[in-house]
């Protein structure tokens, strides 16, 4: 036990875990992370630094993306569209709760995929929505379950959108360290990781189905410059859409979906040239710390795997749970809990505990499908309820528009109680049958 404690990963891990639950910036509590690992190792810091940098390319592509994506959600902002939107769900909607909530989900759901904007329509979407929900006495709770199921599944079970991004990294990783996968075989081992999210939306629905009392308080900005009625702007900006989504599908790649979606609306019309900087700027406002934080994970992984420790965690690990397959995936499950509760971040952990998971797994006679559906869950657990979480953050953003919404009590618990356990028993089930 010793040993295993002692080792340098296991020091890393739990420096790096700590310093997150304790509020350190998660890009901090990385490097640091990295340096406790590479110095137990006996690393030099020059070259614990130099393999930090050099580790970060992994992540590029991928973080390039979210920056873009995140510009792209901006200009559509700029648009009017989500306005118009928020109007109509509120004339179709007024007195239909539970078509409400689901209405909140599937926007979730297209917001990251068909329409890649990720949390950046919730704060245009839902504060306007608020005072009709008062009068529905809708309990918010339930409305940040219903969006944290749009925002998470997804990406965790379809690989278009976030989910592409998502089962991109898992496939990488699994490959470089040693357990070759295709990224578009992973969803084909994860589709019982959606059957637990949708178990845990279901079980929400219910759960919060009661009447809550709010008062109707003034939302800042809500109901400000709403586009009227519907003209070339938009059409322009539905055109990107499609643009976008049509580059992505076609060259497999988000970024360059995210530009040809900037272009067209820079070309149409929708965006002025005078505005570009200020979009740029609030897409990486949006997107930035994302973006940097898988630049960073990228780097840790990489740190990791030149300790050379991964080897004689692996062997310490195997001896003490003697051979024992049901507790192994418990333990691995746990491990995967703990680590994203801590980054915040289902992507940025996926380098993380595939150099753990990959070789640990290959010891056990674990399959490539099994190991993969590990990875996704291990991953995706705690994403829903940790408080640094954009699963968590953008629910809170909109829901709590009129300061009526706490964001650990009424987005991190109910969707960590909701989604997390579920998740946690879809991943071991997968594990078994795969």
């Amino acid at each position: 036990m010793l040993e295993i404690l002692l080792n340098p990963i296991t020091l890393s891990v739990i420096v790096m875990c700590a310093l997150c639950l304790i509020k350190v910036n998660v890009i901090l509590s990385l490097i640091a992370a990295a340096l406790v690992g590479g110095a137990a190792a006996g690393m030099s810091l020059p070259e614990i630094m130099s393999g930090l940098i050099a580790g970060m390319s992994t992540n590029g592509e991928n973080a390039l993306g979210y920056l873009l994506l995140g510009a792209f959600a901006t200009a559509l902002a700029h648009t009017g569209l989500a306005d118009m939107l928020a109007r109509k769900m509120a004339s179709l909607l007024h007195g239909k709760r539970l078509a409400l909530l689901l209405a909140l989900m599937v926007c979730a759901c297209i917001s990251g995929t068909l329409i890649p904007v990720h949390i950046a329509f919730i704060p245009i979407l839902v504060p306007p929505l608020l005072i009709m929900m008062n009068e529905m006495k809708v309990d918010r709770r339930g409305a940040a379950c219903s969006l944290a199921f749009g925002l998470k599944a997804p990406y965790i079970t379809i690989p278009i959108g976030y989910g592409l991004i998502f089962h991109n990294i898992v496939a990488s990783n699994m490959t470089d360290n040693g357990m070759p996968i295709e990224t578009m075989e992973v969803f084909h081992f994860n589709w019982i990781l959606g059957v637990g999210m949708v178990t845990g939306l279901v079980l929400s629905l219910w759960y919060y189905r009661k009447d809550r009392e709010y008062k109707n308080l003034e939302v800042l900005d809500a109901g400000k410059d709403v586009v009227i009625s519907f003209g070339h702007r938009q059409i322009v900006a539905m055109v990107a859409i499609a643009a976008t989504l049509g580059a992505q599908l076609y060259f497999g790649s988000l970024p360059l979906g995210a530009v040809a979606g900037l272009f067209v609306m820079i070309a149409g019309g929708a965006i002025k040239l005078k505005e570009i900087e200020g979009i740029m700027s609030g897409g990486i406002a949006l997107m930035g710390m994302i973006a940097f934080v898988m630049l960073i994970a990228g780097g840790y992984a990489s740190i990791i795997r030149s300790t050379g420790a991964v080897e004689a965690l692996v062997e310490s690990t195997l001896g003490m749970l003697g051979g024992s397959k049901v507790m192994f995936l418990i333990v691995l499950i746990l491990i995967g809990l703990l680590i994203t509760m801590g980054i915040g971040t289902s992507f940025g952990t996926v380098p993380v505990i595939a150099v753990l998971y990959v070789p640990m797994c290959l010891q056990m006679g674990v399959s490539v499908g099994a190991t993969c559906c590990l990875i996704a869950c291990a991953a995706a657990l705690g994403d829903a309820g940790s408080p640094a979480s954009d699963t968590t953050l953008g629910p809170t953003a909109g829901l709590n528009a009129d300061g009526q919404h706490d964001h650990i009590w009424d987005t991190c618990m109910p969707t960590f109680v909701f989604y997390n356990i579920p998740l946690a028993l879809a991943g071991f089930i997968g594990a078994l049958i795969f």
